[in-house]
């Protein structure tokens, strides 16, 4: 009952030569569990999925940015040069500038735009790291509060003793450990199915307030919460009114409009498995657009052409819903 179920195949040539085992929640407009695979109770750090939850906090502590800037505070871009001039954006509007972040250095996640750099000469850089837009606002926060900056991602820091506390009342549930994350940021650690409840919070906050702010920039800019080649953007744009968010290590959360939501967790972090499984939890809860279709299998290539397909396992979903694990 503590081993995970395998939720993706991966198969080549007929032959299914990986598996990946995880946990999935799905929680109906009511917020009631109705999809549960695995043990989604289980704490995780969510990783970037956090981001939408640091950014209520940052505005809550009096940033103040909208539409695509604030879509990219809590995103997780591709370092294109649109997300680069963004983050110094928010910078210079704080009195700032690229050496005041503490994000580490990092290659475009974008594969076009990292060859553009490297064929031009350049190289990592703090500004197209794909949290430097999430930086750049805390820097932002801390300007607007009169928070000390050299010291901002420090977990006692007043910005991420608020960001604790937003993930904590969204996720409705206590932190279950502390980490560091990627960029050097504070983590904290909450179950599957928080990370469902707190998008789901965010969509159906009243228009105006930090939670709603954030969701509807999102939503409205999904190539400044990750990239204009990139499989969150196009699940936005398959399900009109869809919030989705990835993490590191295999961690996907959405919610729509109407309140469902959901989130998956990988357990070997595999990133090529988020996408198809969470397509799969998106038409177990409902979601039938055809926009889906092309994001529900990843191809696996041999040689010059397709032989398979990372795709959820048979059945994944279809034992109904407040399965066991």
């Amino acid at each position: 009952m503590d081993v995970n179920p395998v939720l993706v195949e991966v198969e080549r040539s007929g032959f299914v030569e990986s598996r990946h085992r995880g946990s999935a929640v799905g929680l109906a407009a009511d917020g009631a569990v109705t999809v549960r695979v695995g043990r989604p109770d289980v704490p995780i750090f969510p990783r970037s999925a956090n981001k939408p939850m640091q950014a209520v906090a940052m505005l809550r502590c009096g940033l103040d940015l909208d539409d695509e800037l604030l879509a990219l505070a809590a995103g997780s871009h591709s370092g294109e040069d649109f997300h680069v001039e963004g983050a110094e954006k928010i910078l210079a509007g704080a009195g700032l500038v690229a050496g005041d972040l503490r994000c580490p250095e990092s290659w475009p996640l974008d594969p076009a735009t990292q060859q553009a750099v490297a064929r031009d000469g350049g190289g990592p850089s703090r500004m197209r790291m794909n949290c430097s837009g999430k930086h750049a606002a805390m820097l932002a926060t801390c300007v607007a509060a009169g928070w000390p900056t050299e010291s901002y991602l420090d977990a006692e820091h007043p910005l991420q003793l608020a960001v604790r506390g937003v993930v904590e009342e969204l996720a409705g549930e206590p932190a279950a450990a502390l980490g560091v994350d990627g960029c050097g940021a504070p983590l904290f650690a909450v179950s599957t199915t928080g990370v469902a409840r707190a998008f789901r919070a965010l969509v159906l906050a009243a228009p105006g307030t930090p939670e709603r702010r954030v969701a509807d920039a999102m939503r409205t800019h999904p190539q400044w919460t990750s990239g204009t080649r990139r499989e969150e953007r196009e699940l936005m744009e398959a399900v009109p009114g869809l919030l989705v968010k990835c993490g590191a290590e295999g961690v996907d959360a959405f919610a729509s409009a109407d309140g469902r939501a959901g989130a998956v967790k990988i357990d070997d972090g595999a990133m090529r498995a988020r996408t198809p499984v969470t397509v799969a939890l998106l038409r177990a809860l409902g979601f039938g657009h055809p926009g889906l279709d092309g994001l529900a299998d990843v191809e696996v290539r041999g040689g010059d052409g397709v032989v398979g397909a990372v795709r959820p396992a048979p059945g994944v979903f279809a034992s109904g819903p407040g399965a066991p694990a």
